[in-house]
């Protein structure tokens, strides 16, 4: 990865910002800046001078990681010697801190501490930087999202009706995980029946039904980027509102692929799909957003919803997801991942999207 080029784009933006201290506190950020992976470190960027502040259990493996800047040890509450260092660098000029993510607490404990300089509040500078994926990053999401593709040869080989939800989640994380995934980019979901009509439902030690759909949403973690893909099979022949909202949700993802390319509003994306699940009687029954970008985090911008404000460019990676969910009945939700191209974008996700019934 390219950590020595990330950190001039963000040191530059941070001195577009009039900023003589930049501190990343968010460990995603982190890690895209410097390659650190652990559960505590501070980076500091002021100008030529970029630190990795850390404590002693991640020292050694930090040196190893981490390209661009000097890894200090500090105690394992990191503040002291991060706010010392950033009234030095600073000279009791101006301090950015990520505002989403430094509680009012320690805002106002680093304020006690670096006395002297202005603490700056920034927002989405370093996450303005992660929208757009360069080559190696790709490169990642697409192993991810060809993992994922295999879980689902396995659901389709192995079945669903009378098996545990749970049974079904803990059988396709040991599959990813045997093909290469350090880990499911996020708890996997198997909900059968009504229980589907929860866009979020969590895996039960109960049998899937017969006759129902059952919602599989799962993704791996390659290199620390992940993939995410859903899909929805029926175990059998299906009640006529069910099989119609599959259809519905069906045309409305294709509908959305063929729209997707660079230079449409996330908002007018998300209408292509709305729009036609609306037509069809069912725009109550799709309450969350089309899709999201996807990279280091499992949610994280683009957001392709009705009140997003960006537009998609080349590079990005995001999902397309409609959902239709009727209480008591059952849900539906196709998602595929997709890479916005030059003039449209690729379809990373491959397993098919034509309704599977499966014993």
């Amino acid at each position: 990865m390219r950590y020595e080029d990330r950190q001039a784009r963000a040191a530059a933006l941070q001195a577009e910002q009039g900023l003589d201290v930049l501190l990343v506190s968010d460990l995603t950020n982190v890690r895209y800046l410097t390659g650190y992976v652990g559960s505590n470190a501070v980076a500091l960027l002021a100008g030529d001078r970029r630190l990795l502040f850390t404590d002693s259990r991640y020292v050694s493996a930090a040196r190893a990681q981490t390209r661009g800047v000097e890894v200090v040890q500090a105690g394992r509450d990191l503040l002291q010697r991060v706010a010392e260092a950033a009234a030095d660098a600073a000279g009791g000029g101006r301090v950015g801190f990520e505002s989403d993510h430094v509680t009012v607490a320690r805002h106002t404990r680093l304020a006690e501490l670096a006395q002297g300089c202005e603490l700056v509040p920034v927002q989405g500078l370093v996450e303005g930087l992660r929208v757009r994926k360069a080559p190696e990053e790709i490169a990642m999401v697409r192993e991810a999202a060809r993992i994922a593709d295999l879980a689902y040869e396995a659901v389709a080989r192995e079945g669903l009706a009378g098996r545990l939800e749970a049974d079904v989640a803990w059988a396709l994380e040991g599959l990813m995980r045997a093909a290469g995934a350090e880990r499911a980019s996020f708890d996997i979901i198997v909900a059968g029946g009504p229980h589907g009509a929860l866009p979020h439902a969590e895996p039960r030690r109960e049998a899937i039904p017969p006759r129902a759909l059952v919602v599989v949403d799962l993704g791996a973690v390659v290199g620390g980027y992940c993939s995410d893909c859903t899909r929805t099979f029926a175990t059998g022949p299906l009640p006529e509102d069910l099989a119609h909202a599959y259809a519905v949700c069906l045309e409305a993802e294709r509908a959305a692929l063929a729209a997707c390319r660079p230079g449409i509003a996330a908002a007018d994306l998300d209408a292509v799909a709305r729009g036609l699940i609306t037509d069809a009687g069912l725009g109550d029954r799709f309450g969350h957003g089309l899709g999201h970008g996807v990279g280091l985090d499992i949610h994280e911008r683009p957001w392709v919803r009705p009140e997003g404000t960006e537009t998609l460019e080349a590079g990005m990676v995001v999902t397309i997801e409609p959902g239709i969910y009727i209480e008591g009945s059952g849900g539906v939700r196709i998602e595929d991942l997709v890479l916005v191209t030059e003039d449209g974008c690729e379809v990373l996700t491959t397993s098919t999207t034509d309704l599977v019934t499966l014993g």
